[in-house]
């Protein structure tokens, strides 16, 4: 089967209220663009119906959809390596479902990546985002930077171009927690970065909590520098020097002054402030341990229930048709 030019990858996770949108917008984008193109779907184990109807729009349009469906939920950036393994096209465009990102910005991107560019950032222009959610983010970006060194403008934007050749070197990578972006940034030897603009979500809710938006932006500092392991020992070394200082001007007043009880409180402000201190070390080094614990274990990354393709060789991959109902109702 001859190679497309381009293949998008859109990860969906309960998106059944949008995805009619997104097809009615997504394909004409594409035909107009005048490649050949594949787009391939990787539904997170949704548990509503998203992945029946991703088995009607590939019955649609079986010649350029793909659709790969999760036994479970394992993540958004874990669909998209699922779908990076099933890519073929030359230039792959990553895209979330929930039309924020509009695909008819996608021209954009493959004319960067044609220009001689193999990783294509992206800024969202007059971001829709509540006003909590873009200064949390800028404060994010600021400080990743700053520990890892990577230049990304807006870290949180999944609308991206890659060249088949990062492509095929993030599948070789085998991490557990990683970040697809900052990954591709630190392989990429001439990426750029382009505004794209940024609507309102078509329909439902963000799938990211603050919880799941503090553990990614965990992943990202953790996964890509060991700066905070370096801070904590120049902290403790700080703190060493300091607490020798403080025993050294205890010991001169209790000889010149005597006994001082009102020392006393001083000291347990000092001893919480250390246990602080203590306890917040603990917490980065049990971060490093535990990805070193997941990592060694060894234990597949996602389990794929099936993949639908129009493809005479992937046949035996592909279940029978009940599939997609049985997958769609045992997730409710």
């Amino acid at each position: 089967m001859n190679r497309p030019q381009l293949s998008v990858v859109i990860p969906v996770y309960n998106e059944e209220a949008g995805l009619a949108a997104l097809f009615a917008r997504l394909y004409p984008a594409l035909d107009q663009m005048e490649l050949s193109y594949e787009v391939v779907f990787v539904n997170d184990g949704s548990r509503d119906r998203s992945a029946a109807i991703l088995g009607e729009q590939f019955r649609a349009r079986p010649d350029v959809t793909r659709v790969v469906l999760f036994n479970g939920n394992y993540g958004q950036h874990m669909a998209i390596l699922a779908g990076f393994e099933q890519t073929r096209g030359e230039i792959v465009v990553t895209l979330d479902a929930d039309l924020q990102n509009p695909p008819e910005e996608i021209p954009n991107l493959v004319d960067k990546i044609r220009a001689g560019h193999d990783y294509v950032g992206t800024i969202r222009r007059n971001r829709r985002d509540s006003w909590f959610r873009r200064n949390a983010s800028r404060m994010m970006n600021r400080l990743r930077e700053r520990i890892t060194h990577i230049q990304m403008t807006d870290q949180g934007c999944m609308l991206r171009a890659y060249s088949r050749q990062i492509i095929d070197t993030i599948n070789q990578c085998r991490e557990i927690n990683t970040f697809i972006p900052a990954l591709a940034y630190t392989f990429a030897q001439n990426p750029v970065e382009i505004e794209v603009a940024h609507e309102e979500r078509f329909a439902g809710e963000s799938k990211y909590s603050l919880y799941s938006l503090i553990r990614l932006n965990f992943d990202l500092v953790t996964g890509f520098s060991v700066v905070p392991l370096q801070w904590l020992a120049a902290i403790g070394m700080g703190l060493s020097f300091v607490s020798a200082g403080l025993f050294v001007l205890l010991m001169v007043r209790r000889f010149v002054l005597g006994a001082e009880v009102q020392g006393v409180f001083t000291l347990f402000a000092i001893t919480f402030f250390l246990l602080g201190v203590i306890l917040f070390g603990i917490g980065i080094l049990g971060e490093y341990i535990g990805r070193i614990y997941q990592q060694v274990r060894q234990r597949p990354r996602f389990l794929v229930q099936a993949i639908l393709e129009d493809d005479a060789e992937s046949a035996a991959r592909e279940h029978p048709a009940g599939t997609l109902e049985r997958h769609a109702a045992g997730r409710r």
